[in-house]
C-alpha cells in the first residue's frame, strides 16, 4: 500500500514539471518597428593644430659656446683673432641674429635663411663684407641697404631670388647673384652705382626684354660682367665702355651687330661659348680689336675662322663647322712681313679647333704667321 502511495506520488510530480515547462510563455513580436537609435551629438570642433611654420626636415639650428663678447649672438662664433669677424655660417639658422655693431665681415652662407630684414642691422652701419650665398633666400628689404651704407661686397648666389634687389648702396664694389631666378631688373637698380666692378647674373632667367638700354648705363666702373646661361637672343646694350671681361655663354644669341665691339677701350675677355652664332650672324671682322685677349667661340655653327687682331692670345673654335684653315688669309699680317719683322709676329699662343670637320696635318702657312703658338688642338 505504502509502495503505491509513493508511485502515485512520484507519478505527479513528473506531471507538474511537464506542465510547467509546455507553458512557458513565447516572445510575443513585436508590433512596432524598433526605432532608431539616435546619433550621438556632433562634438565641438576642436581648433585645427597650425602647420609649422619652417620645415620639419630642417635639422636645429647649432648654437655655439659662451664667447669672450658679450654681442655675439650664439648662433654665430666670434673669433678674439678676428674680432671684426662675425662667423655665422653652417649654424642651420633661418633668421639673422642683431648683427653686433664691431662687426665689418659677415659670413651667413649655407644656412636656411628665407629673407633679410632690416631689423638684424640696426647697428651694423660698418659692415663691409655679407655673404648670403647658399641659403633659401627669395626677398631682401631695400631697408637693409640703408642700414649698411659702407658695403662693399654683396654675396648673394644660390638662392631663390626672382629680381635683382632694390635700394643697393652706391659704395658696392661686387654683387653676385648668380643661380637664382631673377627674371627682373627694376628700373634703377643700379642707378648711382659707378664704384660697382663686378656683376654676376650668371644662371638666371634673364631675356632681351630685362636688359633695357639704359639698364647699365651707370656703371661706369664696371669691369667683369656676366649674363652667361640665361635666355638672352641679341647682344646686350648699353654696355660701358671700359669693361674688360664680358661673359655670354649659354644663351641663344645669333646675331653680333657689326660696330658692337667699337666703343670699348679696354675689353680682353669675351666668351660666347654654347650660343647659336654662324657665319652669318658674325661679321668678317667684328672681333678685330686691338684689346682682346681671350676670345671662346666653341660649340656654335661657326664654318670659317673670324678675323681676329694680331695681340689676341688665346682663341678657342672648338665644336663648329670649320671644315678648313687657311693661314695665309687668317694671319694678321702679311706672312712676308712676319719673316722679315718679328715686332708684327702675331700674339697668339693657344689655339683650340678640336670638335670640327678638320684632319691633320696643321697647315704650313699657320705655323710660319702664328710662330708664338704653344698649343694648338685639332
Amino acid at each position: 500500500m505504502k509502495a503505491g502511495v509513493v508511485l502515485f506520488s512520484a507519478l505527479a510530480l513528473f506531471l507538474l514539471m511537464g506542465a510547467v515547462f509546455t507553458q512557458r510563455p513565447r516572445p510575443k513580436k513585436p508590433t512596432r518597428r524598433p526605432t532608431t537609435p539616435r546619433k550621438p551629438a556632433p562634438k565641438p570642433a576642436v581648433p585645427a593644430v597650425p602647420e609649422p611654420q619652417e620645415p620639419t626636415d630642417f635639422p636645429p639650428p647649432i648654437l655655439g659656446p659662451p664667447s669672450i663678447f658679450p654681442d655675439c649672438p650664439r648662433e654665430c662664433s666670434c673669433s678674439p683673432s678676428y674680432p671684426n669677424s662675425l662667423n655665422c655660417e653652417n649654424r642651420n639658422i633661418r633668421v639673422i641674429p642683431i648683427i653686433p655693431p664691431r662687426t665689418h665681415y659677415l659670413y651667413l652662407q649655407n644656412n636656411y635663411i628665407s629673407e633679410v630684414t632690416a631689423e638684424s642691422f640696426v647697428n651694423a652701419s660698418d659692415v663691409r663684407w655679407i655673404n648670403l650665398a647658399n641659403n633659401r633666400l627669395h626677398r631682401i628689404d631695400k631697408e637693409v641697404f640703408q642700414k649698411v651704407p659702407s658695403l662693399l661686397y654683396l654675396y648673394a648666389q644660390h638662392n631663390h631670388l626672382k629680381e635683382v634687389p632694390s635700394g643697393l648702396p652706391a659704395s658696392l664694389e661686387q654683387l653676385r647673384l648668380s643661380r637664382n631666378r631673377i627674371s627682373k631688373i627694376p628700373a634703377g637698380a643700379f642707378s648711382k652705382m659707378g664704384n660697382l666692378t663686378l656683376l654676376d647674373l650668371y644662371h638666371n632667367q634673364l631675356s632681351d626684354n630685362d636688359l633695357g638700354k639704359n639698364i647699365f648705363k651707370d656703371l661706369n666702373g664696371l669691369m667683369q660682367l656676366n649674363l652667361a646661361h640665361n635666355v638672352l637672343k641679341k647682344m646686350p646694350a648699353g654696355i660701358p665702355s671700359g669693361l674688360i671681361q664680358l661673359f655670354l655663354d649659354r644663351n641663344r644669341i645669333d646675331d653680333i651687330p657689326r660696330d658692337y665691339f667699337q666703343g670699348f677701350s679696354h675689353l680682353a675677355f669675351v666668351r660666347l661659348n654654347y650660343n647659336q652664332l654662324s657665319d652669318k650672324g658674325v661679321p668678317k671682322n667684328v672681333f678685330n680689336i686691338t684689346t682682346l685677349l681671350d676670345l671662346q667661340l666653341s660649340h656654335n655653327q661657326l664654318a670659317s675662322v673670324p678675323r681676329f687682331n694680331g695681340h689676341l692670345e688665346h682663341l678657342h673654335l672648338n665644336h663648329n663647322s670649320i671644315e678648313s684653315i687657311n693661314g695665309t688669309l687668317l694671319c694678321p699680317y702679311s706672312l712676308q712681313a712676319v719673316e722679315s719683322d718679328n715686332s708684327v709676329v702675331p700674339r697668339l699662343r693657344y689655339l683650340r679647333l678640336d670638335g670640327n670637320h678638320l684632319s691633320p696635318p696643321i697647315p704650313l702657312d699657320v705655323i710660319m704667321c702664328f710662330r708664338h703658338l704653344h698649343s694648338i688642338v685639332i
